[in-house]
C-alpha cells in the first residue's frame, strides 16, 4: 500500500477545526503570493460543519474564488443543490465577500452545459487548493463507477475539464471536473469521517482500480499532493 499522508483525529470536531484552520493557511499564502486564490470544494452533508469554520474565519476573502467540484443539475434552491450548501454554510460571515463560481447554468441537462462550463473552468487556471471528499462506493467529485462518462472523466489526455454524467445508483444527473482538472491544483485535501468510507479509502489504495473505485485515481497519480483528513 503506497504512503498517504494522514491526518487522524479523535472526533469530527477536531477533524473540521484542524481542515478550517489548514485551508484559511494556504488562502492565506495564496493571496499573499499571488493576489488572489482558488478554492473548489465538495458538496454532500460532510463538509457542511467545516464549511461554518471556515466561514467565520477571518482572511481576505474578496481575493478568493470558491466553486464546486460538481454539481447535481438541480435549481440551485433545490434542497439536493451543492451550491445551496455552499451558500448558506460557506458563504456567510466572513466568508460571504468572497466570489462564487456556479456550474449550475439555465441549459435544459448537463450535457448541453458540458462544453460552455468547460470554458469558464479554463479560464480559473491553476487551482490552489481542491478538497475532495468519496462515497462508500469509492466515487469522487461525480466520477461515480459504473457511469457511461467515467472513462472519459478518468482520461488525463482528454483535454476536458468537466463532464457530464449519469450516476448509476444516486438522483439527478451532475456535472464533474475532470480528473486532470482536479489534478491542476497546488494541493489536493481528501476529507472523509466514518470507518466504512476509510476501508473503501484504503482498498482503493491497496488495489488501484480506478474504473472499480474511482479515488484510486487521485491516491496513486503523482502530479498533486494529497493529504487525507480523517476522523472515525
Amino acid at each position: 500500500m503506497n504512503k498517504l499522508d494522514t491526518r487522524e483525529f479523535a472526533s469530527r470536531q477536531l477533524l473540521d477545526e484542524a481542515l478550517a484552520n489548514s485551508v484559511a493557511e494556504r488562502l492565506r499564502d495564496a493571496v499573499a503570493q499571488n493576489g488572489h486564490a482558488v478554492l473548489v470544494v465538495s458538496g454532500g452533508s460532510t463538509p457542511l460543519n467545516f464549511f461554518k469554520l471556515l466561514s467565520a474565519i477571518p482572511l481576505a476573502w474578496r481575493k478568493v474564488t470558491v466553486l464546486l467540484a460538481d454539481e447535481r443539475w438541480v435549481p440551485p434552491e433545490h434542497s439536493d443543490s451543492n451550491e445551496k450548501r455552499v451558500r448558506e454554510n460557506l458563504l456567510v460571515g466572513p466568508a460571504a465577500a468572497a466570489s462564487f463560481q456556479s456550474l449550475k447554468t439555465d441549459h435544459a441537462n448537463a450535457s448541453e452545459a458540458a462544453n460552455s462550463v468547460d470554458l469558464v473552468l479554463a479560464a480559473l487556471g491553476r487551482f490552489d487548493l481542491v478538497i475532495l471528499g468519496m462515497g462508500n462506493d469509492g466515487h469522487t467529485a461525480s466520477l461515480f463507477p459504473g457511469a457511461t462518462a467515467l472513462p472519459e472523466g478518468l482520461d488525463m489526455a482528454s483535454g476536458r475539464h468537466c463532464v457530464a454524467v449519469d450516476p448509476p445508483a444516486a438522483p439527478h444527473q451532475r456535472l464533474s471536473m475532470t480528473l486532470p482538472r482536479l489534478l491542476d491544483s497546488e494541493r489536493i485535501f481528501i476529507h472523509i469521517t466514518g470507518a466504512d468510507k476509510k476501508r473503501t479509502l484504503d482498498v482503493a489504495r491497496e488495489q488501484n482500480d480506478p474504473l472499480q473505485l474511482p479515488i484510486a485515481a487521485v491516491l496513486h497519480q503523482q502530479r498533486t499532493p494529497v493529504t487525507l483528513y480523517y476522523a472515525r
